[in-house]
């Protein structure tokens, strides 16, 4: 079975053990008489939900190792800036530009729309009272958030190591997850002007750490279906039918989002800094968007959004293949604007409101997290976790989307891949003498 077969199938049980939790946990939760929900709720806390925690926690202890060799690779792959030249530059502005927009899209839409806030009173009581614990912890946090310029200072780590043993600690006053993507970006900007024969070993290492990684998170979702309706169960016995609505708000948030990103930003971009028009360049990149919807994949995708750079774009082979090559990793903008969407999406679900300076960690994390993103399906899975326990958003709400988050992950797949060849084309307008 090739590699995107075995993702299909694998999402498939997901979705199966979603929508058979769902249903089991509507039917326990309006077929059961009121005299027996004390006995329902002893079950869902003693059993069920832990049972649905086990490929969490998995997927927990691998978060960090995770995110810093990810982000260490990403920029590793970028090249040394000092002989990149103008074609460097240009594609780092451009990735970086591109995924502070995507998420404060993101960010815009949730705020405006505000689709976790469509729960009924009734059933966000019931959420908040299950995570009391945690949900007061968020509420504390968010009332003793730091200043601005502390907030920022505290983005470079006094000790990487502490803020990385601390980082979902909610008493913790340093940057958390964010310092240590700051100190992965840090190192990999370092390797790649340090000399290549003496930072051989360092290098195998992340990789290394990066591919455990991978193998361990692939043990989790094994589990995940089992997980999931154990979790949905959970969610749904208690909300009732009230959920889809809320679900079907947020799912049209992500779409509205990506959609914005795709025909409004990307063609502005196209026209305004590559001078190309972009009902041609989309019609032109349309097989390399396609397979990446159909594979959820932007690794799987790279090999067909070469031939499209180069043949049907007509973009010069040396900057279709640095920037593509780069961007199936680094350039994450469907999936920052994804990330972004959900983590507001589930505070708002708890009832934590986000001040304005969370609100801009929350941003930095996902335009960070763009980078260290896999181009695998289901890779923005664990940076998502990891956002949700900076914030101290119970991880288990993460259960409420993910058998629907397939179909998002090709949605958003599309996204990045067209960012991708967007960048390609913006590059080599500023570079036409570049040959191959």
């Amino acid at each position: 079975m090739s590699e995107s077969a075995a993702s299909r199938s694998q999402a498939g049980r997901i979705l199966f053990g979603l929508l058979l939790g769902l249903v089991l946990g509507l039917a326990a939760g309006a077929a059961l008489p009121e005299s027996a929900q004390p006995s329902l709720n002893w079950w869902i806390d003693q059993v069920i939900q832990p049972a649905g925690r086990v490929f969490l926690r998995i997927i927990f202890m691998v978060v960090i190792p995770l995110i810093l060799s990810a982000i260490v690779i990403g920029t590793m792959e970028m090249g040394d800036v000092r002989t990149l030249g103008r074609v460097g530059w240009r594609a780092l502005i451009a990735t970086f530009a591109l995924s502070a927009t995507s998420v404060g899209i993101a960010l815009g839409l949730v705020n405006l729309i505000e689709p976790g806030h469509s729960l009924s009173a009734e059933s966000r009581h019931s959420l908040v009272q299950t995570y009391a614990g945690a949900s007061q912890k968020s509420i504390e946090r968010g009332s003793q958030s730091q200043s601005v310029a502390a907030t920022l200072l505290n983005f470079i780590p006094e000790n990487p190591l502490a803020e990385a043993v601390n980082a979902f600690n909610p008493e913790n006053k340093g940057g958390g997850l964010l310092a240590v993507m700051v100190f992965s970006l840090f190192v990999g900007v370092a390797l790649t002007i340090a000399p290549r024969e003496r930072t051989a070993t360092l290098r195998a290492f992340f990789e290394g750490m990066f591919e455990v990684s991978m193998v361990i998170i692939g043990f989790a979702l094994r589990l995940a279906p089992f997980g999931v309706a154990c979790l949905a169960f959970a969610v749904a016995a208690r909300l009732g039918l009230d959920l889809f609505r809320t679900l079907g708000i947020y799912v049209g948030v992500v779409l509205l989002g990506l959609a914005i990103q795709q025909f409004v930003v990307y063609p502005i971009t196209l026209r305004f800094f590559a001078g190309r028009s972009p009902l041609r360049f989309l019609n032109d990149a349309k097989e390399a968007i396609i397979t990446a919807f159909s594979t959820s994949s932007s690794n799987a995708t790279l090999p067909v959004a070469l031939r499209v750079a180069e043949k049907n774009l007509s973009i010069p082979p040396r900057i279709a293949r640095f920037v593509l090559t780069v961007g199936a990793s680094a350039n994450q903008n469907g999936t920052a604007l994804y990330e972004g969407v959900t983590v507001l999406f589930l505070a708002q679900v708890f009832g934590v409101d986000l001040t304005l300076t969370q609100q801009i960690v929350v941003a930095l994390m996902c335009v960070m997290a763009g980078i260290g993103t896999a181009g695998v399906p289901g890779g923005s899975l664990p940076l998502v976790v990891g956002v949700l326990l900076s914030i101290n958003v119970p991880p288990d709400a993460i259960a409420i989307i993910l058998g629907i988050d397939r179909f998002l992950d090709m949605c958003r797949t599309a996204l990045n891949v067209s960012g991708d060849l967007v960048i390609a084309a913006v590059v080599a307008k500023g570079a036409p003498d570049v040959g191959t």
